[in-house]
């Protein structure tokens, strides 16, 4: 499993003082409100910063790093990744999931045969969306619904599909 959770992507500086601005990519941006500590993933490295300010402006929400106090600074955080450790997550529900802990699994239908694994997740308005590499070397689209995804095995690393009618003709 990932230690570090994606919680944002940093777009741009915001104005001339080291603050920031954030495209939250999780389900619950309230939870800037109460982030103190968090990481910036520069690619060969993450560096740990200090959330001193959070403030919400239309869909992004401007951060203040206790380490970034100028423009300059702020500017070498453009396009990388806010990330939190595990422990620092919002709490699921039961049968929920992070896209992080399912990228990877390999995916099984509920006869038995090994059809691929999971690529990705699509996030849409209706319902998340599994992105399957086949093992036929195609990508799948399967919708993140009970008729579809039987189970999540996180142990097992396998998650079990339903092939619904006409699923597979798109």
């Amino acid at each position: 499993m990932e230690q570090y959770l994606r919680v944002g992507v940093i777009t741009a500086p915001h104005g001339l003082h080291g603050e920031v601005r954030v495209y939250p990519t999780t389900d619950d941006p309230a939870r800037f409100k109460k982030l103190k500590k968090a990481w910036i993933d520069l690619g060969r490295e993450r560096i740990p910063v200090t959330v001193t300010q959070a403030k919400f402006s239309k869909n992004m929400v401007i951060l203040r790093f206790q380490e970034s106090d100028s423009i300059e600074k702020s500017e070498a955080f453009r396009g990388r990744d806010l990330l939190v450790t595990r422990d620092q997550a919002v709490e699921l529900s039961e049968d929920e999931y992070f896209i992080a802990d399912l990228i990877g699994l390999r995916v099984v239908t509920d006869e038995g045969t090994c059809f691929g694994t999971v690529r990705d997740v699509m996030q849409t308005g209706a319902n998340d969306v599994l992105v399957i590499a086949g093992a036929d070397e195609k990508e799948y689209l399967f919708p993140f619904i009970r008729d579809c995804v039987r189970s999540v095995s996180l142990p097992e690393k396998t998650v079990t599909v339903h092939i619904l009618d006409g699923l597979l003709d798109l």
